[in-house]
């Protein structure tokens, strides 16, 4: 036998021990979150099933109507959480996620792209209306590494509470984050036949009145329903032709403001941008027809 060939062999040997440890590491990784899965649902008396890849799932509320397809949307809700209950994640009510089911499995946790197969596979048991439970290990979750600045220590284990709406249509949506936002904040809001919400604390004592055509300077804040401010201007900077300006704009301040007018205006996403609902502070500087 030559040098060379007793140096391939030699390679090979090495690459197998190093397989082989790297195997066996893994193998007790998944034993050891297996055991602690276990024994947690065994402590706290609950029974979810385990999975042939070897996650937990169970389906709380099967939910409504025909089967989802990965090619319908949905909208749905998330809690992560470690087995302390210490919770690291969670969708709001009042901005719920959409997405094609098939898509449901993929998250930006601090700036890195994270896929969850576990959490399509058990929407996907979902009907409209259907929540679930799933416990998922570390080896298919975040690791040895686990993720600090979420809360997440070496090899945790995470529960996942899923649900997806009975919502089928953005309208829908729309309507129940808005009255979720009103009944939050304790507001008394006017609604519209176009669904906006208004509320006028000075309707303005300009002459002048508003229509499509009049060029309008604008003091305004626009948030999100969670709060996040999206844009605002509040030195009189903004000018605009109101019929350059969003729908909700468009069919809520003519009649209703002159100039030193101010209101608060809630849109539903189709007659903003058509994403979300948007909330509003505006205050009208100036009419110019």
């Amino acid at each position: 036998m030559n040098k060379f060939t007793k140096l391939i062999l030699f390679t090979l040997l090495v690459v197998t021990v190093l397989f082989s440890a790297c195997k066996k590491e893994y193998e007790t990784i998944q034993t050891i979150d297996d055991n602690a899965i276990q024994a947690y649902l065994k402590s706290n008396n609950i029974n979810l099933t385990k999975s042939t890849s070897g996650y937990y799932f169970g389906v709380l509320t099967p939910g409504s109507g025909d089967v989802l397809k990965n090619s319908d949307s949905v909208y749905y809700s998330y809690t992560f959480k470690l087995l302390n209950g210490a919770i690291l994640n969670q969708t709001s009510e009042l901005t719920i996620p959409s997405t094609f089911l098939g898509y449901t499995d993929r998250f930006t946790i601090g700036g890195q792209p994270y896929v969850f197969t576990p959490i399509r596979e058990v929407l996907s048991m979902l009907k409209r209306g259907g929540t679930a439970k799933l416990i998922i290990p570390s080896s298919m979750a975040f690791g040895r590494n686990g993720f600090e600045s979420i809360g997440v220590g070496s090899n945790e284990n995470i529960m996942v509470d899923l649900g997806i709406y009975s919502y089928s249509k953005r309208h829908e949506v729309d309507e129940f984050e808005i009255n979720k936002f009103i009944a939050n904040k304790s507001l008394t809001m006017i609604k519209d036949p176009s669904r906006a919400r208004y509320s006028i604390s000075t309707p303005g004592t300009g002459t002048d009145a508003i229509t499509l055509n009049s060029t309008l300077v604008v003091n305004y804040t626009g948030r999100y329903l969670d709060g996040t401010v999206f844009d605002s201007s509040a030195d009189g900077a903004f000018s605009s032709v109101l019929s350059g300006l969003i729908k909700g704009w468009q069919l809520i301040i003519p009649g209703k403001l002159r100039a030193g007018g101010k209101m608060r205006l809630i849109v539903p996403s189709d007659l903003a941008y058509g994403s979300a609902p948007l909330d509003f502070d505006i205050e009208i500087v100036s009419v110019t027809n």
